[in-house]
């Protein structure tokens, strides 16, 4: 295949439409090149290729003596840019046209198109960043909401990295001491050094043990808690995924039933994100659609992260109750008592009454509102166990990260197990080395053309 790895690419890096500012990104070898082909000073005398590294000019983009814009371009001298090469970004007018035309001029005149992804790949293999890093880029611009923000911003900033780094010094000691020894006996003792392998492999594995646990926060953060609305019919769940969303998204009625199907809705909560479900009322019937839909609530239910049990609080539980609360044993469930503006029947006390568990109770009123500001706390405490510090904690996103700690872990393992079976000490390196590699492979150390390929495919266009 063709090396394109050293042509000049531009992009638009910034979405289309009618914003006041378009951004077209230029990097390569030949962008200041290219550059000085296609922007003109008002003196005419100014070329891009001669200013300094971080430097803002005025002018305009002209096509065969034709001005397209009026645009401000900034200057990136390599490696001081994002991609490491000598950059240009041109700050046109933000519509649709305008922008286009700014790129094709640019196009024309010595760039090829950017695919998408191409300016962060670059990044990261001109050493600009590592792998983790390009990935968190991705999720910066995904992130929604502040604690997917946070983490992201996180570990773009390198925690991760500083993390993995960290014990990827660690197997490399060991393994180097380890190697010397066997090579140069009378420098170097290994007398009791299995003992203190063993040690620190423990400290390594907790630390490794720690990140992958920490994935399914990590998972929650940036894509959000996996929520199932359940009850029986009338209860007032698709009013509660009506409130929750801030507008009519499901059919309310008086008429038990009414929902056949599930209705999922993205629903941010404070800093919060939840992936809400609503589903059809829980009951024995007779009707096969209906059946159908009770059995596609209890498969979401069975893949949720989150039960939302909605009970009426203004009549009595019966056994139908009873036998739903049981059957959410083990799942982090909340029950939702609603209706609590009517006469009450049924309180915490007769809820608690029914199962085992011990699931936080809320009373609340989807008609008049009230009682989400709890709903929020108990979230919060229940799935991020009070506030998250970014700056301490790293969160797992990547399901591709969390697998090649699972690899490290497994490889750690192995030490811990050859070490109290007594095994020779190149057994033990054996398997170091083994863990070195699978977190090498977090940040981009040893990783094949086909996966950095398929990382970066998945970026927007011009970034």
């Amino acid at each position: 295949m063709e090396d394109r790895s050293n042509d000049t690419i531009a992009a638009i890096s910034t979405a289309l439409g009618g914003s006041g500012i378009g951004i077209v990104r230029v990097s390569g070898e030949n962008a200041f090149l290219v550059g000085d082909r296609v922007f003109f000073s008002p003196g005419g005398k100014k070329k891009l290729s001669k200013q300094a590294s971080h430097t803002v000019h005025y002018g305009y983009i002209r096509d065969e003596g034709q001005t397209v814009d009026e645009v401000l371009v900034t200057v990136f001298r390599s490696p001081k840019s994002f991609t490491a090469e000598d950059t240009i970004e041109i700050n046109c007018h933000g519509g649709i046209f305008a922008t286009r035309r700014v790129l094709e001029t640019v196009l024309k005149n010595g760039a090829r198109p950017a695919e998408p992804g191409e300016f962060t790949k670059r990044a990261f293999l001109n050493g600009r960043i590592d792998l983790s890093q390009a990935e968190s880029v991705i999720d910066v611009i995904q992130a929604k909401n502040e604690y997917a923000l946070q983490n992201s911003l996180g570990q773009l900033k390198g925690s991760l990295s500083r993390e993995i780094g960290d014990l990827r010094e660690k197997i490399l000691y060991h393994t180097a001491f380890i190697e010397s020894a066997l090579d140069d006996p009378e420098h170097y003792s290994l007398d009791g050094y299995p003992e203190t392998l063993f040690t620190e492999t423990e400290k390594m594995l907790s630390d490794i043990r720690r990140m992958i646990s920490s994935a399914d926060n990590g998972r929650m953060i940036k894509e959000g808690i996996q929520t199932v609305i359940l009850g029986k019919p009338n209860a007032g769940k698709s009013s509660l995924l009506n409130v929750l969303a801030g507008e009519e998204r499901a059919i309310v009625t008086d008429i038990a039933g009414t929902t056949r199907d599930t209705l999922e809705e993205t629903i941010s909560l404070g800093d919060m994100m939840l992936n809400v479900i609503d589903t059809a009322g829980i009951r024995s019937t007779e009707d096969y659609i209906e059946q159908i839909g009770v059995n596609k609530a209890w498969q979401k239910a069975d893949a949720a992260d989150l039960i939302l049990y909605v009970a009426d609080s203004s009549v009595a539980l019966d056994e139908n109750d009873e036998k739903i609360l049981k059957q959410l044993d083990g799942k982090k469930t909340i029950v939702l008592l609603n209706k609590s503006d009517l006469p009450q029947i049924t309180a915490a006390e007769q809820v608690l009454a029914f199962t085992d568990n011990a699931f936080p109770v809320v009373a609340i009123s989807a008609k008049e509102q009230t009682g989400m500001d709890q709903l929020k706390q108990i979230l919060h405490e229940m799935f991020y166990h009070g506030d998250i510090s970014f700056n301490d904690e790293v969160y797992i996103t990547s399901a591709r990260q969390k697998s090649e700690l699972i690899q490290a872990e497994e490889s750690l393992q192995k030490v811990l197990e050859s070490i109290s079976m007594g095994m020779p000490e190149d057994f033990f390196t054996i398997d170091l080395m083994d863990a070195y590699v699978a977190l090498g492979r977090i940040i981009g150390k040893e990783v094949g053309e086909d996966l950095i390929d398929e990382i970066f495919g998945r970026f927007c266009m011009g970034k």
